[in-house]
Parts: structure tokens; sequence; C-alpha cells
């Protein structure tokens, strides 16, 4: 029996509410499972192994289902027999090394967690297997290692064949340990991973933790971490990372040239409009085992008290509707914020444009943006952005704002300034470089009156007196600007060429509010949320607005 088509097959019938990534990926298991393909097999014994096993050995520990046996639902069954079944031609090894299960909480994924930890301790045919849940803290490390602990302890075929200490679990006969690790822990150093277990992968602030557990694994010949999660209100760390990866594994399947790492498999299951929670019919898109493990009476009440106090709706939408959103204070959602449009200047071939610039010394970062329009589609902004970090300070930034400086530098979307301050005339820099190298001239552009003096005068001598226009930092003059330009990035006008760092400081604007509804930007209760690609962006629009008629013309 094979559970990838009969789940594909539900999804097909439309006897399942599954989201468009779901079914996207299903569909390309079951194409992959009936096609020809070159590098795979599908290899039913070992998919049903893993799933034989689970259900067999593994009890409950909790609630009305403790003592009983787990029995798995179609959409986790489909979900391990794709882990566990498609096998190397040549070697017969695993092709998937990563899962990520992006689901709504009270879906079951730490009990499927659990599960899948002790198959790799015990029936995974490893010598020494080490298996590891990964968390920022110990207590929230030890949330799946104590879920596993508890089914060995109601399993005799397993408690006899292991040793429950206190903080591990010991297989008798294949010298396998599991134990939880957090980024506290003394143990992070000669990791040899044979499966790692990442629950809600959003609360892991500290990227270099996901990164030595992956580490740990290239000694084995098929690691596997299974990575699960709900949403988060944190962008752009390492939830976005692994969220964008799997989007775009899923987005390229159809594409020979597109993204491709066929080592990951990636289950999203989310409402694919924001819209979308308040109809009962789509809840299941993100909910898979509503109405069996997840009471769908108590969604209903949830999403019925949203509906009556919008304080609740962002905290509903990110843990039960898997939306991704930004902090309850802030001044944009993340679906407002969101538009993942790219341009190539090169074939947009602007001419003129207009900066904005947020200077820092060492705390922020530092960032010129130019925006500018075509003829083509004079409604739509396009808009180019460099940052700035000094270079002394660029891993102790990594650690304490964890935030991927460190990748966006690889990318291109941050630059190191030698030292441990900012050289501002790598800015003056590089608004020449957007003229010599692109071909779109400084128009105008915005600064913070308070700026330092000698940069503006660089920039003057080099751009001309009548091109640099300070940009009072203050309600009267941010307000009217602030809320256009928060309509235009709703509707989408502004193409952001989905730049990571502008979408993380966009994410982080809060509003500073007088009584009369006159707002400026000002950042989220965290000071390491920085927001200077934002108040960057902010100052080229509000010269936009002062100057729209004489840029308009000579676009």
């Amino acid at each position: 029996m094979n559970y990838i088509d009969i789940y594909y097959n539900q999804i097909k019938n439309k006897d399942v509410v599954v989201s468009e990534k779901v079914a996207k990926l299903f569909k390309h298991l079951h194409d992959k499972l009936n096609g020809k393909e070159e590098k795979y097999i599908f290899d039913q014994d070992r998919a049903t192994h893993a799933i034989d096993f689970i259900e067999r050995y593994c009890k409950h520990s909790k609630g009305k289902w403790a003592g009983k046996p787990v029995i798995l639902e179609v959409w986790q069954k489909a979900i391990l027999s794709a882990l566990f079944g498609f096998r190397d031609k040549n070697t017969g090894l695993r092709q998937y090394r990563e899962l990520i299960l992006i689901v709504a909480r009270k879906n079951g994924k730490s009990t499927l967690s659990s599960g899948i930890g002790l198959y790799l301790l015990f029936a995974d045919g490893e010598a020494g297997p080490e298996i590891y849940s990964v968390a920022t803290k110990r207590d929230q490390a030890k949330i799946i290692w104590l879920e596993s602990k508890r089914m060995v302890k109601k399993s005799p075929s397993l408690a006899k064949r292991s040793k429950c200490l206190v903080n591990e679990i010991q297989c008798n006969f294949n010298d396998g340990t599991f134990k939880a690790l957090a980024s506290d822990s003394d143990s992070l150093d000669g990791l040899n991973v044979h499966g790692a277990l990442i629950d809600e992968l959003h609360a892991i602030k500290d990227k270099n933790l996901y990164d030595v557990v992956i580490d740990g694994m290239t000694a084995r010949e098929q690691p596997l971490s299974i990575i699960t999660s709900t949403a988060g209100t944190v962008r752009e760390g390492i939830f976005d990372l692994k969220y964008e990866e799997a989007a775009n594994i899923i987005a390229d399947f159809d594409n020979e040239e597109g993204y491709k790492v066929d080592t990951i498999l990636p289950v999203i299951y989310e409402l694919d409009r924001r819209s979308e929670w308040t109809n009962p019919k789509y809840w299941a898109k993100a909910n898979p085992a509503l109405g069996t493990i997840k009471n769908k009476e108590q969604l209903e009440d949830k999403v019925n008290r949203a509906k009556a106090n919008p304080h609740y709706v962002k905290n509903l939408l990110c843990k039960d509707f898997n939306v991704r959103e930004t902090a309850t204070e802030a001044f944009l959602t993340f679906e407002q914020i969101n538009n993942e449009a790219t341009f190539d200047i090169g074939i947009l071939k602007p001419r003129y444009g207009i900066g904005g610039i947020d200077l820092s010394a060492t705390t922020d970062l530092t960032c010129a943006t130019m925006l500018f329009k075509t003829l083509e589609n004079e409604k739509r902004f396009y808009v180019e952005q460099m940052y700035w970090i000094p270079e002394e300070l660029l891993e102790k930034r990594v650690n304490e704002d964890k935030v991927p400086y460190d990748i966006w530098l690889k990318r291109g979307f941050v630059r190191v300034s030698p030292g441990n301050s900012i050289d501002y005339r790598l800015i003056v820099e590089w608004f020449e470089e957007m003229q010599n190298e692109k071909d779109i001239y400084l128009f105008k552009c915005g600064y913070d009156s308070w700026s330092a003096k000698y940069f503006v005068q660089d920039m003057i001598n080099t751009f001309g007196e009548p091109t640099m226009e300070p940009v009072i930092q203050g309600k009267k003059t941010l307000s009217g600007p602030m809320k256009a330009l928060g309509a235009d990035l709703e509707a989408k006008l502004i193409n952001y060429n989905n730049n990571p760092v502008l979408k993380w400081c966009m994410a982080n604007v809060s509003v500073d509010m007088d009584k009369n509804g006159n707002i400026q930007p000002c950042k989220l209760q965290n000071p390491r949320q920085r927001i200077d690609g934002f108040a960057s962006l902010l100052d080229a629009y509000v010269v936009y607005e002062r100057n729209k008629e004489d840029y308009m013309n000579i676009i």
C-alpha cells in the first residue's frame, strides 16, 4: 500500500483540503513514483518499516490517548513514505537528509518527531547512532526528548532494549544514544549526529546551533534532520531561511533550471492567502489533523474571539494557520510587507533615481537607497539598497542580533566597512557605482538633517548641492509619506527585489503616534531589531513626494 499515491489521490479528488505547496509537492512525488526516475528508486519495504515501527512500538503518553498506540494519519504516512522510501539507485542510501515540516500547532508534530527519533535510534540499522533533540534552551529541547522517553517507558519492547537515564536514552544493542541538545550545552563540539530533531525552528535564535548540528552529520552515511515548526514573528532568522529554501524547492519542481536541492523534503501546510482564516473550509490547509488530533470546535472558538478582538488575530494567524507575521506592535503585517517580485535593472534601464540615507557609526546598520520609476509603469517603484556593517563587529553582531549578516554579506546585500566604525565615503562610492555601472543618476537624495556634515559635504562635492535634501525626522515631516509608503507596500507597488535585509527591517518597524494620529517610525521593543533599511527608504520616499512632478518629467 503506497501512501504517497493514496494521499495524492485524496488531494486530487478534493477529499482533503491542502495548501498549494503541499498539493504541488505530492504531485511531484506521485509523478516521481510513477514516472521514469534516473537517480532514485522507491523502496516500499523501507517506507513501510518506518511506519510499522512507530505504530507498533510507540505509544501516546498524555491526554485521552495516553497508553494507546500511535496510529498515524494518511498525511503522516505519506510524509514518512517519501522520507524513508526514496533511495539512491546506486548506493541504496536515503535520498532525503532533511525534512522541513511546517504545520500549525496541535497537529501532532511533536509525537511524529519523537517516533522518528526512536526509529533512528532503534531500527535504522545504524551503528552507534547519536540522536539529538535540538533547541535554543534545554527546556525546549527536552520537550521531544521527554516525549520519546515516555514512549520508551510505555513500550515493553523498547524498554527492555534500552536504559532511560536523567538526560539520556541509551540503546543496549547498538550503543546508540538520544539526548536533548541546546545552545547552552557543554557538548556542542565533537558531535557525530545520525538524527537531529529540531522542533519550533522559529524559536531558535542562534543560527550557529543549526550549523553545528548539520556540520556534525558529515561523518554519517545517511543522517537525517527533522525540522518541525509553526510560523513565528521574528523575520529573516533561521526559520525564514529554511522556509524560503523549502518554498523555492517546491516552486521550481517543474523548472529544469530552477532551484534544486534533492536531499530536502519540503512540506508546508499553511493558508495560501491571509484572508482565508475566517472561512472554515480553508482551515485544514494549515491543519491536516483538524477534526482528529486537533479539535475543530476549539479552533472555531479562537477564530470567533479573534473576529471580535483584533488583538488576537496575529497570534492566531501565526500559530494556528502558519501565516508568517510580524510582531503584534509592528507597523505592517508580514503579508503587507512581503513582495517576492524581482527585477533586472539592466533591462529596466532607469536614468534617474532618488536616494535615501540612514547613517550609523557602530551600532545600527548604515543603509543607502536608490528609489526609481520607469515610464512603462508610472505607479510602480523600484528599490535598490546597500547596507554596511563594521568589519570588526560582524561576528559579534551575527551572534547578538541573531540574523544572518554573514549570509547576506555573501549574497551581496551587505558590505563591510574596515575597522570598527562606518567609513561614510563608502556610501558616496556606492552612489557613484550606481551611476557608472548601472547608468542610474542621482536626481535628489534625502538624508537625516542631523547627519554627519562631512559626509553631506562629500555628497555635495560629488553630486552637486541641489541634489541633497535634508529630511527632518519628526511626525510633521514623516507622517503623511509613511502612511502613503505603507499603502504602496500593501498594494505591492514597491518592488524591492525581494531584498531580505529590507524585509527584515520593515518587519521591525513600530509606530510612534500622537493624539492626532500623526506617526513616525520607531523600533520594536527589542533594540537589536534594526529599522535602518526602512528609514532610508522613507527618506527617499519623502523626497520623491516633494519633487514628484519634476522627477516624473525627467524620467
